[in-house]
């Protein structure tokens, strides 16, 4: 329980700043959408994380390996978006239930799958993900916010390049034979 006396800033409360020279009504718009884009990344990033605890197989250190670097990424980008609606005015979602409620992507249940299915689990969220922060690069562009925008293409570049890396993960060429799967 919080022993703060006063609340400085309600959840939800967006005030635009006045030095980003931003409507209050484009401010709402865009606290929105990040906080949609934040959401998203943080559930993306637990599912993420939860396959590079649990990946086994022939290929573990690989994607044990790229997982965790894609997980820091995801988490990093987080807290750029947490800052960029803070900068805006407004208060970035912090909790986990307000996470999975504003995210446009399922959360993956706590069940642990085949590495392929947990790739392929992942790679489907990337790529809601990436529609999604297309449409918000876009929003940003109309709005006249064009620091946004380029936070999110850069985003969107490190997105892209993971669902890339998954795309080949999941590709039917590999060294382990069926006989060695069973």
């Amino acid at each position: 329980m919080s022993t703060q006396k006063s609340v400085r800033d309600p959840a939800g409360s967006v005030e635009a700043s006045e030095a980003l020279q931003l409507s209050q009504e484009k401010t709402e718009q865009l606290v929105e959408a990040l906080n949609s884009d934040l959401a998203a990344t943080y559930v993306l990033y637990f599912q993420v994380k939860k396959h590079h605890w649990n990946v086994e197989g022939a290929e573990f250190n690989d994607i044990h390996v790229f997982l965790g670097e894609a997980a820091e990424a995801l988490e990093e980008g987080a807290d750029e978006i947490a800052e960029r609606v803070q900068a805006l005015g407004g208060v970035p979602l912090a909790r986990g239930a307000q996470l999975e409620e504003h995210a446009p992507i399922e959360p993956e249940d706590d069940d642990v799958y085949d590495i392929r299915t947990s790739l392929a689990n992942d790679m489907a969220a990337y790529g809601e993900i990436i529609e999604q922060v297309r449409e918000h690069v876009t929003l940003a562009t109309q709005l006249g916010d064009h620091a946004t925008a380029e936070l999110l293409r850069q985003q969107l570049l490190e997105i892209e390049d993971h669902a890339h890396h998954l795309e080949h993960y999941l590709e039917d060429d590999t060294l382990v034979t069926e006989a060695s799967m069973d």
